[in-house]
């Protein structure tokens, strides 16, 4: 019932992902309706419910153009998951300032990178040029394409490239 559910607004364009549970409520109410079934059905007593992969909701719905939001796993993600001080690829990894907080380094998508303990054991409360290190990709803001935000469930859900491709 936690499998990812893409979430279409009535014009086809990607809103949102839920659960299955909450697709289910939905198709349920009447405020979406079914778009593609590729996992089989839920067997109650008297009647059977296609389980979900994409559903598209019956009423547009207006929403701010989509940002991604600064944390710690968007910071990982947008870095491949790679030390961007020695180019080692782990799932250990912390967020470093590239200018420190207290030289007046902000919390931006500019200012922080993925690096590994030990880089930025070493790195320190330094700039660059003092800690003679260098960066591998200057950081910048990801893209707040569909295919950006929707990425992470695209292996495991093949079948929402048609729908998540365009946009």
């Amino acid at each position: 019932m936690q499998n990812a559910v893409l979430l279409l607004n009535a014009n086809f364009e990607p809103l949102n992902v839920c659960n299955i549970r909450r697709a289910v409520g939905l198709l349920l109410l009447g405020k979406a309706s079914l778009v593609l079934n590729g996992r089989g059905e839920i067997k109650t007593i008297s009647r059977s419910y296609d389980i979900p992969s994409i559903i598209r909701l019956e009423y547009m719905v207006k929403r701010p153009h989509p940002e991604v939001k600064l944390c710690k796993r968007e910071i990982f993600r947008r870095d491949r998951y790679t030390c961007q001080y020695c180019g080692k690829h782990t799932l250990h990894l912390t967020v470093d300032h590239i200018l420190p907080k207290h030289l007046g380094g902000e919390s931006s998508w500019e200012n922080m990178v993925a690096s590994c303990p030990t880089c930025n054991h070493r790195k320190g409360a330094r700039t660059l040029e003092q800690a003679r290190m260098s960066l591998l990709h200057l950081p910048h803001r990801p893209p707040a394409s569909a295919r950006y935000i929707f990425g992470q469930y695209m292996m495991d859900n093949s079948e929402w490239v048609p729908f998540v491709a365009g946009w």
